[in-house]
């Protein structure tokens, strides 16, 4: 059975996702395709090697709909013969199109390809393609819906986390960003975003909130606290739940996951690709897996994700070194690190969505690349990197340095 290495990895900074934002001017087939171009430049890479395209979009609708992978291909001049897909688990599309991309050249369907995602929140809407589990009254009763705001107060409620709690880490997000900018940690995969012209839009993630402060982010109103009252959905989540009291709304603007634009794609190959282009690999795909949780908190997935992906490859957390959960709400991360034990200064260590902003169907070949670079930096071995998804799913990935 072969092997998927990966070769090389890039994603653009993350611009604010608000017509106000650098990058609004920009479609997401543009942003992918400049990602695209990216990764065939810095390998000179004759793309006719690539058999395959996977790009994970949230939102697939639209400009973002009708299959983005194929259309960025052609759009960054790929060669012809390169293929190009879509994929759609929510918030894990990116970590799942690098999976299936990894899959293919496993199971030897495929000698290179690209996985990754891209996503244009100011161009398009959220819930833009809500569907039945939204949008079926009836759908929606059986699964006991609330909104992802909502299942991140239950898992507040049910774990007890106060809102200075939930502060406490989205302000330690904002300090450990501005940390990597200022030490140039991203600087070697991040690549700026140009107009038609060539002018450069944007290098630098622009959501970013250094000065942050746990007073500041006190006076700011809870997010969900009048949807879940107004809405019914408290009593939905207490009906499901009747162990809670009353829930607690600690979530707001300040520590949840921003709205921004971006895109990102990981270079994956076997190791005969790898003599072609003359690269060394960087990391390889141990294992992946992908799992159903709880709909109506539909957060809380990456644990029982992690453990299920343990135990296929008879590992266990003490065999990885660094972990990256991406940042949907602070609670989300947090009930995680209890879940599994885990010492924060393994996670997340150069900050997340709550303080970069989350570009829903990017951010997991986004942070997947963090991790390559952080192992390399560190000169540690191995890392995990796992996403929950809407409707109660989340997937996991276990990389190793080569």
């Amino acid at each position: 059975m072969a092997q998927a290495y990966i070769y090389d990895h890039v994603r653009t900074p993350r611009g604010i996702g608000r017509p106000k934002g650098s990058l609004h001017e920009v479609s997401a087939c543009e942003l992918a395709t400049q990602v695209l171009r990216a990764l065939a430049e810095r390998s000179s890479l004759d793309t006719a090697l690539v058999d395959d395209v996977i790009l994970g979009c949230a939102q697939p609708v639209g400009e973002q709909g009708g299959n983005i992978g194929r259309a960025a291909v052609v759009n960054a001049g790929y060669a012809q013969s390169v293929a190009g897909q879509q994929v759609h688990r929510f918030c894990a599309s990116a970590l799942e199109a690098i999976n299936n991309a990894a899959g293919q050249i496993i199971a030897g369907a495929s000698e290179a390809a690209i996985g990754g995602g891209v996503e244009s929140m100011s161009r398009t809407y959220m819930g833009a393609d809500s569907g039945a589990w939204v949008g079926d009254p009836w759908v929606a009763y059986k699964n006991y819906f609330t909104p992802q705001g909502i299942g991140a107060d239950i898992i507040a409620s049910l774990d007890g986390f106060s809102r200075e709690d939930v502060d406490t880490y989205a302000v330690q997000s904002q300090q450990r960003a501005a940390r990597a900018w200022e030490q140039g940690y991203f600087r070697d995969s991040v690549i700026p975003v140009r107009d038609i012209l060539g002018k450069v839009l944007l290098d630098r993630d622009e959501y970013m909130r250094p000065e942050t402060t746990v007073e500041g982010l006190g006076d700011l109103k809870a997010s969900f606290a009048d949807l879940g009252a107004k809405a019914g959905f408290d009593t939905v989540a207490m009906f499901k739940y009747p162990q809670i009291e009353s829930m607690r709304h600690v979530h707001t603007a300040g520590n949840s996951s921003g709205i921004v634009d971006g895109s990102a794609g990981v270079l994956l190959g076997s190791e005969e690709f790898g003599n072609k282009i003359g690269r060394k690999p960087r990391a390889r795909i141990v294992g992946f897996a992908s799992i159903g949780s709880d709909p109506t908190i539909m957060l809380d997935g990456p644990a029982p994700c992690t453990r299920k992906l343990l135990k296929r490859l008879g590992m266990s957390m003490d065999d990885i070194d660094l972990v990256e959960i991406n940042e949907a709400f602070a609670s989300v991360v947090m009930h995680y690190m209890r879940e599994m034990n885990l010492d924060p200064d393994k996670v997340n260590v150069n900050g997340g969505a709550i303080a970069m902003g989350h570009p829903l169907g990017a951010t997991g070949a986004m942070i997947t690349g963090t991790l390559v670079d952080e192992l390399e930096r560190r000169d540690l071995n191995t890392g995990l990197v796992t996403l929950c998804a809407g409707n109660g799913l989340a997937t996991a990935t276990i990389i190793e340095r080569v």
